[in-house]
């Protein structure tokens, strides 16, 4: 790690204070993947301010028909809560799938959004339901939201606070793990609400996306063999170790056959 100044945030005022005055300071939430970029050099922050003892930032509660969800909370009492798995089962699942115990017990929704691994499981939640993002001074949709490969809206200093998850009439997530991490090779959220549906894809590309065509598809016919005839081009895709362009364009569709199959 570089050296950095080290500050424990007592309010979300403080938080944000404290990156003001700061050159260029990051916020600590669970540390899932900034400690690993501190620790590889990837970055050099003057200030880290930690959000652990912020417990305005924690909870779970049902507002307004939707189910918000405290920045701070882990993985695992996302997976764990009522309040999340019966109104809407298809995120606890995705959470209680993310890394290992150890992972879902220190790792945070809003640090892994903010972070935007591409990845990452919530990206897809956040898309595929089309939550809607909380900050400390303004709300964002979340299609506006992840802009890029660990980019997002958020600008400097500013704070996530809570993501809100309109509950959907239906929805699943499906993913093919990376059999070590559990980070998603490839993984998609579909969710129909009304005559609204919607296909977000994680781990395939730079940044979470949507497949308009399998939307279409699937508002006419809400069924498995709506999507399997659609594919996604491989152009642009991720190309690593355990999966070429190519592979994970099919994996796109497979997983989607499969979201809706457990959906319906």
């Amino acid at each position: 790690m570089y050296e950095f100044n080290y500050r424990r945030a007592s309010s979300v005022s403080d938080a944000v204070a404290s990156s003001g005055q700061s050159d260029d300071a990051s916020y600590l939430a669970g540390g899932m993947t900034l400690i690993p970029v501190l620790k590889f050099r990837l970055a050099s922050p003057s200030d880290i301010i930690d959000l652990a003892g912020l417990g305005e930032l924690k909870g779970i509660r049902t507002e307004n028909g939707a189910v918000v969800v405290g920045a701070m909370t882990t993985h695992a009492e996302v997976a764990g809560s009522s309040e999340v798995r019966q109104p809407i089962p298809a995120l606890a699942d995705l959470a209680e799938s993310i890394g290992d115990p150890q992972v879902r017990n220190r790792g945070t929704i809003g640090g892994s959004i903010a972070n935007a691994d591409p990845a990452a499981d919530y990206p897809a939640a956040v898309v595929g339901l089309g939550a809607t993002v909380h900050t400390n001074s303004r709300t964002i949709g979340a299609d506006d939201f992840f802009t890029d490969m660990f980019e997002t809206a958020l600008e400097p200093g500013e704070l996530v606070t809570a993501v809100s998850f309109p509950v959907p009439d239906r929805a699943a997530y499906m993913k093919f793990p990376n059999p070590a991490s559990r980070y998603a090779i490839v993984g998609v959220m579909v969710s129909q609400s009304g005559e609204e549906v919607r296909v977000a894809v994680t781990g395939a590309g730079g940044s979470v996306f949507r497949v308009p065509e399998m939307e279409q598809a699937l508002a006419v016919n809400f069924a498995p063999e709506a999507v399997a005839g659609i594919s996604v081009s491989a152009d642009g895709l991720n190309e690593d170790i355990h999966a070429s362009p190519e592979y994970r364009a099919h994996l796109v569709t497979v997983m989607a056959r499969r979201a809706v199959a457990a959906a319906g």
